[in-house]
């Protein structure tokens, strides 16, 4: 039923593809891209939210055009399928309390702090001594180690959720991520993290109901390892001072150090932490599609160069104009059509590259890139073997790009090879023109870059058009129901952009294996090279 539901919706696509909105007929190439935009932003897949039967629904049809595209099955036990099952954690109460000697101090929710949800029980304990680790940040790059001469291990670390002055852009960005920094609190042997709010925020009482949750992540497959540890709160002005209140650290030396931009004082703070949560989860099954194109090579067939676009979009919202539903043309039906039509040049050439190639649409991006994190945990090949991401999100394809900006090209060897792909086809590389929005860390490639893969994201650029493109699009259309097939998408440019993601992966299975750039944040932080 779903197959001949989605046939018939492929069917009238290719019927309406042909043509352009002043009649003249569109090229193969360019026809092929919109007729899979027509089917993943029907107003029949409901915005293909994660977790939802039209999600899946776009997964066959995505499963039906890698088949016929020549690509084989990757996912778990030879099926195209990976199951994702995700958790949405909110809080439903607890309470927190500081303790020195035998007196205990009440931290009061939504006052002096805000409890996080645990992903895993729906009662969780946590008590230890509390240690301030600053920022929680380490960059080599700058020989900083916020943990250096602090004992955290079996302890409750706090840290300020603001960034240190001196990060690069792509850096700070990473550290605005409260997993990555109590990633780095497990790894110094913490056993729960404490995060208090930026100085000079007024609204804490909108942090503590944001706080609540539902959060969304992955959970782990069986044996797949330990749970992260837990991250017990926000603490805003008033919990930090009772926090600090009597340590041998001065709470006010630390804002006063924090405005300042100055190195902040650290260590123990002479008592322990007590947090009881009340939380309720509910899991959700989704799958990313992940498809195969073997390597002709015997000795780097067992390499991969993995493309990657996501498949889901929000799903159905509150009606604007009479419509809810948010179709995602642009983001990101119009990335996994191009995903499937570079497969698609691979099979017309009938020549497999060296390495083999793993084209894969994701689930749950809109969740918080966790159908990229969990696959670039959990991948279906084995995980050595990924050798670089090249990931496709919402290229605003409305005008005839002239130049394009590759997020995190300039980290690794895959800068050099992109710059001279795009150059053959008359593109130029520009720098990012909006560091300052962070897209670096807001996309799928970022989650290989923390595996430690060498990856890209590829988006259309601001010369020309490009500028006020982009700016309409954001600015109207980004997660509203107008993102929709109707919008004046470039068919043309579309097909380029294909053009250009064919040949960079081509180059990256037949040459070198991709490398990070010597003294890189990310490569020396994470790269397995």
């Amino acid at each position: 039923m779903i197959a001949r539901a989605i046939a018939g919706l492929a069917a009238a696509a290719l019927l309406a593809a042909g043509a352009r909105a002043d009649d003249r007929p569109l090229g193969a190439d360019a026809a092929a891209v919109r007729a899979h935009v027509a089917v993943l932003a029907d107003d029949a897949l409901k915005g293909r939210a994660a977790g939802t039967p039209e999600y899946e629904k776009a997964a066959d049809y995505v499963i039906a055009q890698m088949a016929a595209a020549g690509l084989s099955p990757a996912g778990t036990n030879g099926d195209w399928r990976q199951p994702v099952t995700l958790v949405a954690a909110r809080a439903t109460g607890g309470e927190g309390s500081l303790l020195r000697g035998s007196r205990a101090t009440r931290l009061v929710p939504g006052h002096d702090v805000a409890l996080l949800p645990h992903w895993e029980m729906a009662e969780r304990k946590t008590e230890g001594e509390v240690v301030f680790a600053g920022h929680g940040v380490i960059d080599p790059a700058r020989g900083v180690d916020d943990y250096r001469g602090l004992d955290v291990k079996g302890r409750i670390v706090a840290i300020l959720l603001g960034t240190p002055n001196g990060l690069e852009d792509d850096v700070a960005a990473h550290y605005g991520n409260r997993d990555v920094r109590a990633e780095l609190a497990a790894r110094n042997g913490a056993v729960g993290i404490l995060f208090i709010e930026d100085a000079g925020r007024e609204a804490f009482a909108a942090t503590a109901r944001a706080a609540t949750g539902p959060r969304v992540r992955w959970a782990p497959p069986a044996g797949g390892g330990a749970a992260p540890i837990p991250q017990l709160a926000v603490l805003g002005e008033a919990g930090a001072a009772k926090l600090f209140a009597g340590s041998p650290i001065a709470w006010a030396k630390v804002r006063a150090a924090e405005r300042a931009r100055t190195a902040l004082p650290t260590g123990a703070l002479g008592r322990t932490a007590r947090f009881r949560q009340l939380s309720e989860q509910a899991r959700i099954a989704s799958n990313n599609v992940v498809g195969r194109l073997a390597g002709s090579d015997p000795a780097l067939a067992g390499e991969h160069v993995v493309l990657t676009a996501h498949l889901d979009h929000v799903g159905v919202g509150e009606p604007v104009a009479g419509d809810a539903i948010h179709n995602g043309a642009v983001d990101n039906a119009i990335g996994v059509g191009a995903m499937i039509e570079v497969a698609r040049r691979f099979q017309r050439e009938g020549r497999r590259p060296r390495r083999s190639l793993l084209f894969v649409a994701l689930t749950a991006e809109e969740a918080g890139l966790l159908g990229s994190d969990y696959f670039a945990n959990h991948p279906t090949v084995p995980r050595e073997g990924l050798v670089a991401n090249v990931n496709i999100d919402m290229p605003i394809l409305t005008y005839a790009f002239q130049d394009i900006v590759a997020f995190g090209a300039g980290r690794s060897s895959i800068g050099p090879v992109l710059a001279r792909v795009a150059k053959a086809q008359g593109i130029a590389v520009t720098a990012d023109p909006q560091p300052e929005e962070a897209f670096f860390v807001r996309s799928d490639h970022y989650s290989f870059v923390r595996a430690g893969i060498p990856s890209v994201a590829i988006d259309t650029g601001p010369a020309g058009p490009g500028a006020a493109a982009t700016a309409v699009f954001l600015e109207r259309h980004y997660h509203q129901p107008s993102d929709e097939i109707g919008l004046p998408i470039d068919w043309d440019a579309a097909d380029r952009f294909v053009m250009l993601h064919h040949a960079l992966v081509a180059e990256l299975a037949d040459g070198p294996r991709p490398k990070w750039n010597a003294g890189d944040y990310f490569g020396t932080v994470y790269g397995r090279q």
